[in-house]
């Protein structure tokens, strides 16, 4: 081939790379686990391109490092539990962030997939007296919903001990070395202890009502000046969300907790896990939509424990950008 053949080769590649879309890039923190189905089935399907995105995606080992990592600027985008975002916005986080934080929640989803499950020889509550339990962190996240599961229970906090170690994988896996008597576990962490022989304590839905869990946050700054990526951001994980919940698609969404949930989900406990994080009840929220009542019960709960009386929704959650990303 000649050099002219060449360079009008070279340049006509050059011409269709620059008639691509840029893809805008995206870091979005997660915590594992297989409520992130909705972004690995956007991820495959190619919703994030579609919506012009290139979505980086980092899993947290706690929520200290999310939130840090997060009110730092050095992720756009955390799905996390909504407590995590208002414990930060109010000052009672452990990590160090900077001052005056701006984040806010733009979407729901899900209810938490909350169970309390027993280590090694527990079968119930009332034999949580006197052991060791673990937590992400003492002032945020899901250690509210155990303190108050075993108030109900009449387990005062001195009688139990609070250790701290990190995320739901992170416990999950201290909880089957023998390392502590009872975590918080998300679905399908329970369930994979559950078939390691673990018992299932308690539920919160059954006890606590509505709760909001998950959800998606971002920094009101960045939001205002990158609004174009958030909707992006919105209409493709609500497209994760559709595509799942789709029995058409049960035996990929299966397929994905095999392949994405960890070494110890297997098929069997994939179904199981999909029946939980499908159920159209409990499970995902089909229309990214907040809960405002299970945001209500998350803050009741930390103006219990923390003694600051918290109780505007609004103050910390906008739906704006989640109306105006699927009202089309």
């Amino acid at each position: 081939m000649s050099r002219v053949l060449v360079a009008l080769a070279l340049a006509a590649v050059s011409a269709v790379a620059s008639a691509q879309p840029q893809l805008k890039p995206l870091n979005v923190i997660v915590f594992p686990g297989g409520w992130n189905l909705p972004i690995w089935a956007a991820e495959r399907q190619g919703f994030f391109e579609q919506n012009g995105l290139r979505v980086t995606v980092t899993p947290t080992p706690s929520s200290t490092f999310q939130m840090q990592g997060f009110a730092e600027g050095r992720f756009d985008i955390a799905m996390t539990a909504i407590d995590n975002v208002i414990a930060y916005q109010e000052g009672q986080g452990e990590a160090k962030i900077p001052d005056n934080p701006d984040m806010f929640v733009f979407m729901g989803g899900d209810s938490g997939f909350l169970s309390l499950v027993g280590g090694k020889g527990v079968r119930n509550v009332a034999e949580l007296k006197g052991k060791k339990l673990s937590v992400d962190a003492m002032t945020t996240g899901y250690a509210f919903v155990l303190r108050e599961l075993l108030a109900r229970s009449g387990i005062a906090e001195s009688e139990v001990t609070f250790e701290r170690a990190g995320g739901g994988l992170q416990r999950f896996q201290e909880l089957l070395k023998g390392s502590h008597d009872g975590t918080m576990l998300i679905a399908p962490f329970d369930l994979l202890a559950i078939n390691q022989g673990h018992a299932r304590l308690a539920r919160a839905d059954e006890h606590l009502g509505a709760y909001q869990g998950v959800v998606g946050a971002t920094r009101r700054s960045w939001a205002r000046e990158n609004e174009a990526t958030l909707l992006g951001f919105i209409r493709a994980y609500h497209a994760g969300v559709q595509y799942v919940v789709d029995p058409k698609n049960r035996e990929i969404s299966e397929a994905l907790l095999v392949a994405l949930a960890g070494r110890t989900m297997t098929p069997q406990l994939a179904r199981q896990a999909a029946d939980t994080l499908l159920d159209p009840k409990s499970g995902f929220i089909r229309d990214a939509a907040v809960n405002m009542q299970g945001v209500a019960t998350v803050l009741a709960l930390r103006s219990k424990f923390s003694g600051k009386p918290l109780g505007n929704p609004a103050k910390y959650v906008d739906p704006s950008y989640r109306d105006k990303a699927l009202a089309r």
